[in-house]
């Protein structure tokens, strides 16, 4: 067996060599200038640093490119150059093998396999690739330049380069075990509504918070041009905004046929309960820094809501409510997103900042987690009668995805059911276990946290008083919080 793996190394070395002498004998051009150059820009990963950093200026799938970029080349960097240049020790090409010309002044001194700089190209390309492939053609040629340059300027032999190639790839599709692949477009839902087109907004009633826009934008101007004819109101200050809309609906001087609602997620939970309860069909106008529900829908876009004004379509989906008992009575919230309790909320919060600055959801949240759980506190409850110890409690409207710590999207609006998740705080080192099952993508099977899908959910409070977050909305200190799922109680154009 022995002799055999010889032989084949021999043949690897003689299939290197003669490569190695076909560079070589290529005439001399500025060329030969330009690949040192490019080399030795990318030392260390420099050059594809510089790149992201372009590249991360603009928000969307540019910056997502950027960072899983950066993922790639560490891991692929780390691979090549700690674990595989020390397992696989290989003298260099001997300098004499190049023309003078192209030799570095400054040669490497390490392993010669496999190619580090190979790797990182790659990896980071490949990356872009799984983001924008768009942006990946555009940068392949570079990278195709840097990992060429190690062979023409004699520093490695083609196999490395293979090699290191190989472990980029391999270091790119890695990234996608610990973020996933954002799937784009709107959640789906089986059931279709036919409703009023309304013509310039004519019977529509539209509710606009002035402060929800990017930059303070006031979005009323956006909504009067679309729907000229339609009824606009604004949010009061420290006035209960399904009591302002409730009390304008009774009132209103003309039929109101529809909904309208611009603004945070906040704004539009209070909205939808609003619709949902005279039955009326809802207009989401986005126009908050942050639209979740609008991403789901479908609707991200003045322009698309107009659209299905105009057409008459729009689609049932499911709305969540949580009934808040305390001392001084009860109060009803609706959510069209997501309720937390605990360390949860806090989490929320944190990683919403980021992502207002421009971080992708998946980095945000696990900055975002970490932070939030060395600042918890446990909470003792009962979940349905059953006595837990939690550090977080998080309620979804429906099922989301993924199903480890940071859900992102739901696949389908329609479920009936709530998306419940907690995390464990009656077992020992149950945060460090959480964050390494959130690192290795065990959490599905990991002790401390669980997953359930429900229709309903009673939580009780047996150490004091908590305040629930819904929407991003802090609620009233409480013991008891009765959520459920009400099933296709909104209609919604889009």
């Amino acid at each position: 067996m022995f002799g055999h793996v010889r032989r084949s190394a021999r043949k690897v070395n003689r299939f290197d060599q003669d490569l190695v002498r076909h560079s070589a004998a290529l005439p001399r051009t500025p060329v030969d200038e330009g690949l040192k150059s490019l080399g030795r820009s990318a030392n260390k990963g420099m050059l594809w640093f510089t790149v992201a950093a372009l590249l991360a200026a603009r928000k969307g799938p540019t910056r997502r490119a950027a960072i899983r970029g950066i993922g790639a080349i560490a891991f692929a960097s780390t691979s090549a150059n700690l674990v595989g240049k020390n397992l696989f020790p290989r003298r260099r090409p001997a300098a004499e093998l190049v023309p003078e010309h192209r030799r570095l002044v400054k040669r490497p001194t390490s392993s010669s396999f496999p190619s580090g700089h190979s790797a990182s190209a790659v990896a980071f390309t490949t990356a872009v690739a799984m983001e924008s492939p768009r942006l990946a053609v555009a940068l392949a040629p570079l990278a195709g330049a840097v990992a060429y340059s190690r062979v023409h300027t004699g520093v490695h032999w083609p196999t490395d380069v293979a090699a290191g190639a190989a472990i980029g790839v391999g270091a790119a599709w890695a990234t996608r075990h610990w973020w996933p692949k954002t799937q784009d477009g709107p959640a789906r839902t089986a059931h279709p509504a036919t409703l009023d087109g309304l013509a310039d907004g004519d019977g529509m009633l539209v509710m606009v918070n002035p402060n929800s826009g990017v930059a303070g934008e006031d979005p009323t101007d956006a909504v009067k041009q679309h729907w000229p004819r339609a009824t606009v109101i604004h949010s009061e200050p420290d006035t209960d905004l399904i009591e302002q809309l409730s009390a304008a609906v009774k009132v209103a001087d003309h039929e109101v046929r529809a909904l309208g609602v611009a603004g945070g997620d906040g704004t539009v939970a209070a909205v939808a309960a609003v619709a949902a309860e005279f039955e009326l069909p809802l207009v989401l106008i986005p126009a908050g820094t942050l639209n979740h529900f609008a991403r789901d829908i479908g609707v991200e876009t003045v322009d698309s809501a107009a659209d299905a004004v105009r057409a008459g379509v729009g689609v049932r989906i499911d709305l969540a409510g949580v009934r808040i008992t305390d001392a001084a009575g009860t109060e009803h919230r609706w959510f069209v997103n997501t309720a937390g309790l605990g360390g949860y909320p806090e989490m929320v919060r944190l990683r919403e900042a980021l992502e207002a600055r421009g971080w992708p959801k998946w980095p945000a949240g696990g900055l975002a987690l970490i932070r939030a759980l060395r600042r918890a506190q446990p909470i003792r409850l009962d979940l349905d009668g059953k006595s837990h110890l939690v550090w977080w409690l998080f309620i979804g409207n429906g099922t989301y995805e993924p199903k480890g710590f940071a859900p992102t999207r739901r696949p389908a609006l329609d479920t009936g059911l709530l998306d419940v998740r907690y995390l464990r705080a009656d077992v020992p080192y149950s945060r460090a276990r959480f964050v390494l099952a959130t690192l290795t993508r065990t959490l599905s099977t990991s002790h401390v946290y669980r997953q359930r899908d429900l229709p309903s959910l009673d939580v009780k409070l047996l150490d004091g008083h908590r305040r629930v977050a819904t929407d991003g909305e802090v609620g009233p200190l409480a013991n008891r919080f009765e959520f459920s799922s009400r099933p296709r109680a909104l209609s919604i154009y889009r």
